[in-house]
């Protein structure tokens, strides 16, 4: 399961996010270092395609797809020098797959420091910076003497040597011009900016009737092509929400204006943004959605389910969700040709609708 760390100044809002996602179990208190452990929760990723494939089903039971969180304690200038528990933070940060910023732009007196989210972005990327940075040169010497003997190793260092020079501009990798092939030959390296990154921006009830100027220089500050990246959300009206019922928290935003809420948007931004799609599996007994990469062929996707499925992988056979359910049922698909038999070639789509054969 894919891992998303919330990373933050103090009292920015990660607890309380962690508790909407989660139902509750951070201590979300305001002071610095409410959070020492990282909490680690499991939020299901709302999809509207699940249900009504289990609707077309009558099934029994329905298992939507998932992604797993941490609540990670607040960084403070000079983490990356051990400044605030920093070091044992940023090692916190190293275990996650992917990076949500949280940045406050309410205003509460309670709470030191900027409510600039764009103030609080640059904090937080100087400390991830200068830890990558540190990284990178513990190991640079040594790396380019292996390359001298070893000329397999020159493009690795090639790609080592352009992170270096990002770093010291200040500039996080996620936010560079490296290509695939290049970030490919610094994971063993694991830094903290080679992760994909997004930012919430934590909104007070009044700044949510007009968000666009607070999340506009945040998007700036991401670089172009940051739409999807950077969310307004007021984290403690979905944390109350969370608490509610079905029923009394779609009253409840509804009231407020805010739709199904900002948690689902959020969630469906974090699985995209590490290239996770969805495939599907349906019948009587369970309707599942399940996680895979973009461009996963069909046994890696049976894989997902079973080892055994992919390691006995016959064929697949396959429709995509709308047109299953136009369609009415898998019998139906398979009486009208619609249903298609894909081999072990064949690139699963997001939406599609998976009905594996193997053998072993």
């Amino acid at each position: 399961m894919e891992r998303f760390g919330f990373v933050g100044l103090p009292n920015a809002g990660k607890s309380s996010l962690y508790n909407a996602l989660a139902g509750g179990g951070a201590l979300a208190a305001p002071y610095a270092f409410a959070t020492v452990d990282p909490n680690v929760g499991v939020a299901k990723v709302p999809d509207d395609r699940l249900q009504r494939l289990a609707i077309m089903s009558q099934t029994k039971t329905i298992v939507p797809a998932s992604v797993q969180f941490v609540d990670i304690a607040g960084l403070v200038e000079g983490a990356a020098q051990g400044e605030g528990l920093g070091n044992r933070f940023l090692a916190h940060i190293r275990e996650v797959d992917a990076i949500v910023f949280i940045l406050r732009a309410f205003i509460d007196t309670d709470v030191d420091g900027s409510s600039d989210p764009v103030d609080q972005l640059n904090t937080l990327e100087v400390e991830l910076v200068y830890s990558d940075l540190e990284t990178l040169e513990k190991q640079a010497d040594k790396r380019r003497k292996a390359a001298r003997a070893d000329k397999t190793l020159a493009d690795e260092v090639a790609a080592m040597d352009a992170a270096l020079e990002l770093l010291q501009a200040g500039t996080p990798i996620y936010r560079s011009q490296l290509d695939e092939a290049q970030r490919h030959l610094l994971k063993p390296f694991f830094l903290l900016t080679a992760k994909p990154a997004m930012a919430l921006v934590n909104l007070d009830e009044e700044q949510l009737v007009d968000p666009e100027p607070l999340l506009a220089p945040v998007r700036e500050a991401f670089g172009s092509g940051a739409g999807d990246q950077v969310i307004g959300l007021c984290i403690q009206l979905e944390a109350e929400a969370a608490m509610l019922d079905e029923e009394s928290r779609a009253e409840m935003l509804e009231a407020l204006g805010l739709g199904e809420g900002a948690l689902p948007a959020f969630l469906h931004a974090a699985y995209q943004m590490l290239g996770l799609r969805t495939f599907f599996t349906t019948g009587e007994k369970e309707t599942r959605a399940w996680t895979f990469r973009t461009g996963s062929k069909a046994p890696q996707c049976a894989g997902v389910i079973h080892t055994d499925f992919e390691r006995g992988f016959i064929r697949a056979e396959t429709i995509h969700w709308d047109e299953l359910l136009e369609l009415g049922s898998w019998a139906k698909a398979r009486e009208v040709g619609k249903a298609r038999i894909e081999g072990k070639e064949y690139v699963v789509a997001d939406g599609d609708v998976m009905d594996f054969r193997f053998n072993v």
